[in-house]
Parts: C-alpha cells; structure tokens; sequence
C-alpha cells in the first residue's frame, strides 16, 4: 500500500486554503470573461439598427449576439462551479474538514530518516538457517531486509537492559533510528494469546527502569506497551488504577532516563474504540506530560487511511500541538479481513515499508512494529515465526 496523501474525509466545514483560492479564481473567471472576449462591459440592449433587423430577417444572428449568448452559457457555468466549491468541502485525508481548528504539527522525522533493521530480527533468523529453502529469497528481500521493530518482553530487568543497550549501540553505528516495543505490562493482553508480563508494578517499575537505562543518551523511538490502554476493560478497577500509573510512571522514567527517546504510547486502532475515549484514557496515563504521540494498528490490519483519519480525530481530542502518531503497516496491504478478524487471518499483505515520507501533518512515520512472519497465536504460538505465513504475505 502507498503513502496515503490526498482523498475525501466526507465532512462540511468552512473554507480552508485551497477551497478559498478556488472560488477566488472562479470569480475572477467570471468578472473578467467578458473582457476576455472582447466584449468589455456587457452593453445594455442598444436600439435595433437597420442592419440588425435586416440579419433577423434573413435568419441569421449579430457577432454580438452570438458572443453575448456563450458569455451567458459560460457564466452560467462558472457560477454553478462556484456554487459547487462554496457548499461541497472534500478535503484532502488529514486535514478533516475544518483544519484551522487545530494546528497540526508537520511529521517530526526528517523524510530522510532510515529506520534500524534488526540483522537478528526472526526472518533474518529463519534465512540464515534455511538458506535452500525456496522461499528464502523472497523472504530475504521482502521481509528480512526491511526495517522493523524490536520487541523486549523478557522479564529480567538485567538482560531487558542489555539488550536493549546492545541494539540502540548498533543502530548508532550504522546511522539507522531504532524502533523498541516495551511490552513487560502487569496483566499483558487480558491473559490471551500473549499473556505475560512482570508480575506486579514494583517489577514493572523496575523493568522499565532498566529498559530506559538501555537507551541512555541515544536517539530512539519507543512504542510504550500495545494494547495496554484499549484492554483496560478487562482488568478490575484495583488492576487499571495500577495500569495508569504504570503507564505514567514508564512515560516519566523514559523522560528522566532516555532524553533523547521518542515516546508513542500505544492507542488501539479504528477499530477498537472512539477516538476521544482513547484520548481520555491517555490523558491519565500521562501522555500530556511524558508523550511524543500515539501508535496505532501495532499488529492489526487496517486499512491505513483508516487509522491516518482516527490517528487525527485522537490527537485533536488530546489538542497537544506536539503530539504526532505512527502507524504500523507491516501487515495492512489488503487491508482487514471483512469480519476484521485479527488473529491470523488468511490473505494478508505487507503494508507500505517503513518511512518517514508520509506528507500528513501529525502523521510522524509509517513503521513495521510487528515483525512480518510472527504469528499472533492462532497459525502457531504468538511470537514463533512461520515460514509459510511470512512468504503469503510477501504474495
């Protein structure tokens, strides 16, 4: 799937920028036709001469008649396109409607940003160790070599630091901009398919502490604990007032420890709840004090102008100018499955690669954050690369 840059949000507003400049031209079309024509001023109806009446009589029309007849025909065209302009607003996707509202800020990556790719990520993995195999090309090319994110859900504070320490020190080395999931939260996906995570939040407080340590002074962009908000519903009210400030306190530490860290806390999707619900829910999880933006679609599969439009409604809910959002596409190329089905589903594609180049202000990157080829946990277990799986994706 391409960059989504320009289409229809289907919504009424005042005029922006380019419905202003639009009609202006028309009026101006339509002041000036008649001069254009050669006709200045149209006259007032003169009295008939001898030679016009005549050119009636032998049925034929005046040079001026005839002009001033396609003056009116086209007026009357240029005042129905005005008219159109005026009452039809169809801007372009990312602006939604009225776009003085509220300012959006461009994407914070320059586009020539290169994002890291892991040499040890789980198609790199498999590749090396099937290299006969006759989808390992393929699956090289298209999945292996792209930039994607690395993921940390070991609960040992000790090696979660290392780890991460050991891929944002690579990435320095090869100019590339790493992209870091934590995912280590109390409760982890309801106890479904990947279930997990610390135990309780003084171990959460810890392991956060060690994976901001990991990072230290280097450049990297953290997706902050996927689902943790959109599943609040399934915990007790005890178990989501812990969730807040679990989320808030690894926003501060990240903050404190990791200067130079982008953070993006995870919002569900189009699909999952209303935009200004999700945004009261990041609110309290102190995205207004800690936060750089929003992740959105982390392992699903909508279609991406869906979640560019509920990316937007979600930050101008927020009204943080410096808040952006990312979006993973490693997964939607055939958008969701017509039951949205998000486990697994069959006749999925890779998504746009990862970039910064997304020309809609608020919209920071489109990045691979679930790793092509990994299960959600329906196909194998969640987590384990599947060969077969992987290479449909590539068709």
């Amino acid at each position: 799937m391409t960059p989504v840059t320009a289409g229809t949000a289907g919504t009424r507003g005042r005029l922006g920028f380019w419905q202003r400049l639009r009609l202006q031209v028309l009026l101006l079309g339509l002041i000036g036709l008649p001069r254009w024509l050669g006709l200045g001023a149209l006259p007032k109806r003169p009295a008939q001469t001898r030679w016009r009446r005549r050119e009636r009589r032998q049925g034929r029309r005046s040079p001026l008649r005839t002009r001033r007849g396609i003056v009116q025909l086209l007026a009357l065209a240029l005042m129905a396109e005005v008219a159109t302009a005026a009452t039809t607003l169809h801007p372009p996707v990312g602006w939604a409607g009225d776009e003085s509202a509220f300012p959006l800020p461009k994407p914070y990556f320059p586009v020539t940003t290169r994002f890291y790719t892991d040499p040890d990520n789980p198609a790199a993995q498999w590749v090396r160790g099937n290299p006969h195999d006759r989808r390992a090309t393929v699956i090289r090319k298209r999945i292996a070599d792209q930039p994607q994110a690395a993921w940390f859900t070991d609960t040992d504070q000790g090696r979660v630091e290392a780890q991460v320490r050991q891929v944002v020190r690579d990435a320095r080395a090869r100019g590339r901009l790493p992209v870091l999931v934590a995912y280590a939260i109390p409760h982890r996906d309801c106890g479904k398919h990947s279930s997990g995570g610390m135990a309780d939040p003084s171990g959460y407080q810890n392991w956060i502490g060690g994976f901001a340590r990991g990072i230290g002074a280097s450049r990297a962009v953290v997706i902050l604990e996927p689902d943790a908000l959109a599943h609040l519903t399934c915990l007790k009210r005890r178990q989501q007032t812990e969730r807040y400030a679990a989320l808030s306190y690894a926003g501060r530490t990240l903050r404190g420890r990791a200067a130079h860290a982008r953070i993006y806390y995870d919002a569900g999707n189009s699909g999952w709840l209303p935009s200004s619900v999700m945004a009261e829910r990041l609110e309290r999880a102190g995205i207004d004090r800690y936060g750089d933006g929003i992740a959105l679609n982390v392992s699903n599969f909508n279609a991406t102008r869906d979640e560019v439009r509920y990316g937007l409604s979600v930050l101008r809910e927020l009204r943080l100018p410096r808040l952006g959002a990312v979006i993973d596409t490693s997964r939607n190329g055939a958008g969701p499955t017509h039951d949205h089905r998000f486990c697994d589903p069959p006749g999925r594609k890779l998504g746009t690669p990862p970039t910064a180049r997304t020309g809609i202000p608020g919209i920071d990157a489109y990045l691979w954050v679930k790793q092509p080829g990994q299960a959600d946990g329906c196909a194998a277990t969640a987590g384990l690369f599947v060969p077969g799986y992987a290479f449909r994706l590539t068709r």
